[in-house]
């Protein structure tokens, strides 16, 4: 994921989202349940979740943790449908939600969850003096609620049309009892009506949640009553991929994600079930910026024809990707593909007709030259991103400077990331995977205030994107995604974000079924098959 970027509320909340909360879809193999409920489900998470407040949430292993303690309003099923949480229906408007909350559900605790309940975790999220990440993520900007205890209903507001409302709420994990009046009980444990309780917490090691036997009120109205659901779920802290494959193969492990080579070692094998899923886009895009060579629309596109942008993704990828379809990662509200067919071909002969017409004429060594200025391009990625991505941009290098490019490289760590991106603003090209599930979450980095004063790090400026999202953010839902779509066709267009590759994530599974969709399990989906696959 993209490296945080720092500045104003906008540019923070667009970080959050990207480098926080909202990583891959995957789901477990399919098998068929067995009767060895009452077992314990071991998970592979790749780093210590840390802090445990829902409010404070800056990672998304902690997402991950925190899914299996606390419901949300609404639920994502299977297909991408908004379906029930606490929740048993809602009524939207462009600027507001109203839930009705299930009866009967209850904290870990035993206490009541009302929508009272509900109004103090929106009033929390929302207060300055929480400081917390998911504001202007999780939560809309300016999000008000209001309660009626005795109609159990909460309605949340925002001052201005926000057309995801009801589906960012899927984020929003429902604090309760004891924790709801002592945010300190959260740093290490949690306080939820989920259908899991922390009981352990060995950080840098593992998390232990216990099952509770009451709970009826899961998606769509699930329960834990099944026999083959485990009796407990251990989180274990595996930092390398390789050594959570070892622990697949020696059944150490129920289940783990895998995005490196190493998931090949899982695939095929007799007693493990795997499926890939999408994993989010790798982009890049040019700065537009005074100065920069990609404020002129003719010198971005002429360096997309110079680039075989299919080799390109295979490269950042090691051969497991696929073509982009969309900005937004799955499950996407809009469906369908925006990419195909919207970049420049590949055609190195049109690109070198294309920059002499700009005006930028190779010079003494083949780089081009253009009022005594050479076409320079400096390119930034993630450190942390590994051997593929410095591949490919030794690949995207070495087609720029055969094009008449002076090309520099630079890998930049996770820590510098956002000082270089918004503040130095010392790059031309930024290869920053944006990572959102919601296309309201593009609208601080593509549009708006540039960095440093707000979160538009690369200068774009683009009429046709600006109204038309402004349009659709006045629509709910869905029922906006006609205009969502062009809007990412304008993007695309004028090549202001150029999607390379989706890549992808294989989910193993041995020994048991799970359910998880954008870095959350779906708890009540585990089940023990007893070793049958």
């Amino acid at each position: 994921m993209k490296p945080p970027i720092p500045s104003t509320r906008s540019a923070k909340a667009v970080s959050a989202c990207l480098s926080a909360a909202l990583l891959a879809a995957g789901c477990g193999g399919v098998a068929p349940a067995g009767s060895t409920g009452g077992d314990a489900f071991s998970y592979a998470i790749r780093s210590d979740p840390g802090l445990l407040d829902p409010a404070q949430v800056q990672n998304t292993t902690t997402y991950t943790a925190l899914s299996l303690a606390y419901d949300t309003l609404v639920h994502t099923g299977p297909d991408g449908r908004t379906i029930p949480g606490l929740a048993e229906k809602w009524s939207v408007t462009p600027a507001s939600v109203t839930f009705t909350l299930r009866p009967g559900t209850t904290c870990s605790d035993g206490s009541p969850v009302t929508a009272s309940t509900v109004a103090a975790n929106v009033a929390h999220l929302t207060d300055p003096a929480t400081k917390s990440p998911a504001y202007g993520v999780v939560v809309p900007e300016g999000l008000t609620a209001e309660a009626d205890d005795d109609a159990r209903t909460v309605t949340l507001s925002t001052p201005e049309p926000f057309a995801f409302i009801l589906r960012s709420t899927r984020y929003l994990f429902v604090v309760c009892g004891a924790g709801l009046r002592d945010r300190a009980l959260l740093r290490s444990g949690t306080s939820g009506s989920g259908p899991f309780r922390l009981t352990s917490a060995e950080p840098g090691q593992s998390y232990t949640f216990a099952r509770r036997e009451d709970y009826t009120w899961g998606p769509d109205g699930a329960t834990t009553a099944d026999p083959a659901m485990p009796g407990s779920v251990v989180l274990r802290v595996v930092g390398s991929e390789a050594t959570a494959a070892n622990l697949l193969l020696s059944h150490q492990l129920n289940g783990a994600q895998l995005t490196g080579p190493d998931r090949a070692r899982v695939t095929g094998v007799p007693g493990i079930t795997t499926s890939d899923q999408a994993n989010g886009t790798q982009e890049f895009l040019f700065h537009q910026g005074a100065g920069h060579p990609g404020s002129d629309p003719a010198v971005r596109r002429a360096l997309l024809q110079a680039v075989d942008l299919g080799s390109l993704g295979a490269i950042a990828t090691g051969g497991t990707g696929r073509a982009p379809t969309g900005l937004v990662m799955v499950p996407r509200p809009c469906p369908g593909d925006t990419v195909t067919g919207r970049l420049p071909a590949y055609d190195p002969r049109a690109a070198a007709s294309a920059l002499d017409t700009a005006g930028w004429h190779r010079g003494p060594g083949g780089v081009r030259v253009k009022d005594g200025r050479k076409l320079t391009v400096r390119m930034i990625y993630g450190a942390s991103s590994g051997e593929t991505m410095a591949a490919a941009a030794e690949y995207l290098a070495e087609a720029w400077r055969t094009a008449g490019a002076e090309v520099r490289l630079r890998a930049v760590s996770d820590a510098a990331y956002g000082e270089v991106e918004a503040v130095t603003q010392d790059w031309d090209v930024n290869w920053a995977p944006l990572g959102v599930t919601l296309p309201t979450q593009l609208l601080g980095a593509l549009s708006g205030p540039f960095t440093p004063d707000g979160g538009n790090f690369a200068h774009l400026t683009n009429d046709r994107y600006e109204r038309l999202t402004a349009e659709a953010s006045r629509l709910p839902d869905a029922t906006g995604c006609a205009l969502w779509q062009r809007s990412e066709h304008a993007l695309l267009d004028s090549a202001d974000i150029v999607p390379v590759v989706d890549k992808t994530v294989t989910t193993a599974a041995h020994s048991a079924t799970f359910r998880i969709t954008s870095g959350l399990f779906d708890p009540t989906s585990i089940r023990m098959t007893g070793g049958r696959t």
